[in-house]
């Protein structure tokens, strides 16, 4: 027996007690985690992102969000929706950046047009959702110039 061994034995065996040998087998089924209920939840999800979208049904259930390239050389030939539209890419649209918060159009103050390919891109997308949005009135008595 090596020293070590000889070591491990002797402080298992002080006490005259029982070495240790868990027998922890009965009950382990209770312990794990299943996802029988993922499929159920799946389902769940689907019916009320549909209800959410019938709900506030002329409006679009998401923000209206920028075209915009992604980092590094590897991934830049791919578009993806941004965060939200510069203010210069508002003005050039001719909205305020308030205006634009209150008609679902998502604004981002901190993103900088590094491309005037992607300022015309992104103009013409705000111009476009403008051309299709349908503003209600607040009061139908009282009509403003933005009505």
């Amino acid at each position: 027996m090596v020293d070590w061994q000889a070591n491990a034995l002797l402080v298992n065996s002080m006490q005259n007690k029982q070495l240790p040998n868990v027998h922890l087998r009965k009950e382990w089924d209770l312990r794990v985690r299943t996802w029988f209920n993922q499929p159920g939840r799946k389902l769940r999800r689907r019916n009320s992102r549909i209800a959410k979208a019938a709900k506030i049904a002329p409006r679009p259930i998401e923000l209206l969000r920028p075209a915009v390239r992604c980092p590094t050389v590897k991934y830049n030939c791919k578009v993806r929706a941004g965060r939200g539209f510069t203010l210069e890419e508002l003005k050039a649209a001719g909205i305020s950046a308030k205006y634009a918060a209150t008609v679902g159009i998502a604004v981002d103050y901190r993103r900088r047009n590094r491309s005037e390919e992607s300022l015309a891109l992104n103009t013409q997308r705000l111009k476009e959702y403008l051309s299709k949005l349908i503003v209600l009135p607040r009061n139908a008595k009282k009509r403003t110039a933005e009505d």
